[in-house]
C-alpha cells in the first residue's frame, strides 16, 4: 500500500504544478462545453477521498470534519470566484488528507469497512485496499478534465 499513497500524493502534485501554471482567474474560468473549471475538479478530489474513506465505509457519519464539502462535493457546481487563500489551503489539504488517511491506514482504522458501490464506476468497494485504488482512478479522471480545461483556456 506504501506504492499506492505515494502514486496518490504524486498524482496530487501533478496537479498542483498544473494549477501553479495557471492565473487565478483561469482556475475560475468555465470553458465552453464545460460545467466546472479547473480549481472544481481539483476541490473536488480533496473533498471526495475524504468522504468516501470515512463516511461511505461508515467509519463515521459525520461530514462536518471535511473542508469545502458543499462547494465541492459530487453533484455541485462552481458558484463563487475562488480565491488565492483557498487554493492554497485546498493544495495543502490535497497532500495532508492523503497523509492522514496513510496514517489511519497504519493505525487500522480501515480494517472493517461497510461495502457499498461507487457511483463513479458502478463497482462495489469491499475494502479500503480496493477504495484507493479506485480514487487513484477518480483522481486522475478529474486530472485529465483539467488537463483538457487547461486545452480550451489556454488556445
Amino acid at each position: 500500500m506504501t506504492e499506492i499513497f505515494k502514486f496518490i500524493i504524486d498524482s496530487r502534485n501533478a496537479f498542483i504544478r498544473l494549477l501553479d501554471e495557471l492565473t487565478l482567474d483561469e482556475l475560475n474560468q468555465i470553458p465552453a462545453g464545460f460545467n466546472n473549471n479547473i480549481i472544481w475538479n481539483f476541490g473536488h478530489i480533496v473533498v471526495s477521498t475524504q468522504t468516501l474513506c470515512y463516511v461511505r465505509t461508515g467509519i463515521t457519519s459525520d461530514t462536518s470534519f471535511v473542508k469545502y464539502i458543499e462547494a465541492y462535493k459530487k453533484g455541485s457546481k462552481p458558484e463563487y470566484f475562488v480565491s488565492a487563500e483557498e487554493v492554497a489551503e485546498l493544495k495543502q489539504l490535497a497532500i495532508s488528507t492523503i497523509q492522514k488517511i496513510q496514517e489511519d491506514y497504519q493505525k487500522g482504522i480501515f480494517e472493517k469497512i461497510v461495502p457499498f458501490d461507487t457511483s463513479t464506476f458502478g463497482e462495489l468497494i469491499n475494502s479500503i485496499e480496493e477504495l484507493l485504488v479506485t480514487t487513484v482512478g477518480h483522481d486522475n479522471t478529474h486530472f485529465g478534465y483539467a488537463m483538457a480545461q487547461r486545452r480550451a483556456i489556454k488556445k
